[in-house]
């Protein structure tokens, strides 16, 4: 399958927020090297109003893309280092009782920002994660029975070892189904690594970013991605895909309407970032993998059981 950004791009004016997207994505690929299509994938997941989950092995580059996409995309930042005695308060924020006024005042936690970094979410505990769930869902959080919204865009980026090391909690399916995509940047080529030894450790560069949006600009973009135009024979290759999931036996569950409706909406995303205003079977296909991934159980006791989403791809027939 080929990758929708093959195709040649229109030409865009130096001053549409498209366009400087493309230069921050550019930005983010200098200091992740090797790394533009997963930053590609990362940036349509926020154009798709998701969350993105990244899982790898430490020392990759996980952080750094979240910083560089933060100071790039000019929104705000904050970093959760997740442990196991973090509280769910320690996210949200608590009221505090206030001497003087004798009420309790509420103090809001780091998650009221733009873009959040919950690093290492898998350390800890599920009731501390679940602290995520109404935020990535609702964009709003309720403390002590009042609700206060989250500021907009309102994107999580949660970094996940492995499950094989040392002081994990696997992450809950409702939890997992909360993250739009998820990706593994993984080990650079050849090329990339060479280039990094040689210029050294790339964090330092963050510092030089120059921001190319804005909140608004983000926003407009959010909303250019709802009206990329999606063709009848599109929305019956996505129904094919998710009912090949659920009938092939493949799978203990298969993807959910919720996971169809997220696989639309981010190849819309990947769309527009591609420069069109419609949506191509190459678009739905560059994220598949991304989105089902982490939502597919293979069945027990099966006898080839696919090792991945591509399988699914290769299985049903494209338009």
């Amino acid at each position: 399958m080929s990758d929708a950004f093959d195709l040649p791009l229109p030409p865009l004016s130096d001053d549409r927020p498209i366009t400087r997207l493309h230069q921050a994505i550019d930005q983010v690929s200098e200091i992740i090297l090797g790394k533009t299509h997963q930053i590609r994938q990362a940036v349509a997941c926020l154009l798709a109003e998701g969350h993105l989950l990244l899982e790898d092995v430490p020392g990759v580059g996980k952080t750094t893309l979240a910083h560089g996409l933060a100071q790039s995309l000019g929104l705000e930042f904050q970093r959760v280092q997740f442990t196991s005695d973090l509280l769910p308060a320690d996210i949200t924020g608590a009221s505090i009782y206030e001497r003087n006024s004798g009420r309790f005042t509420f103090h809001a936690g780091p998650i009221f920002t733009q873009l959040l970094l919950a690093d290492e979410i898998n350390r800890a505990t599920p009731r501390t994660q679940s602290a995520l769930l109404e935020a990535m869902a609702e964009r709003q959080v309720t403390v002590d029975g009042a609700t206060h919204r989250l500021p907009q865009p309102f994107f999580v980026i949660a970094t996940q070892n492995p499950a094989r090391h040392a002081g994990t909690f696997p992450l809950p399916e409702s939890q997992l189904d909360r993250f739009l995509l998820r990706i593994s940047l993984g080990y650079p080529e050849p090329e990339a690594e060479r280039r990094l030894l040689r210029i050294g450790e790339r964090r330092s560069a963050l510092a030089e970013l120059t921001n190319r949006l804005g909140a608004v600009d983000l926003l407009d973009l959010q909303r250019q991605v709802r009206q990329v135009h999606l063709a009848e024979p599109i929305v019956s290759y996505v129904l094919a895909l998710l009912g090949h999931t659920r009938r092939s036996g493949w799978f203990r569950e298969g993807l959910s309407p919720r996971a169809g409706l997220g696989l639309i909406r981010v190849a819309q995303a990947w769309a527009l970032l591609a420069g069109r205003d419609h949506v191509l079977p190459e678009d739905v296909q560059a994220l598949f993998e991304s989105l089902a991934g982490h939502r597919l159980q293979p069945q027990d006791g099966q006898g080839q059981v696919p090792a991945d989403a591509r399988q699914v791809l290769a299985a049903v027939d494209v338009p």
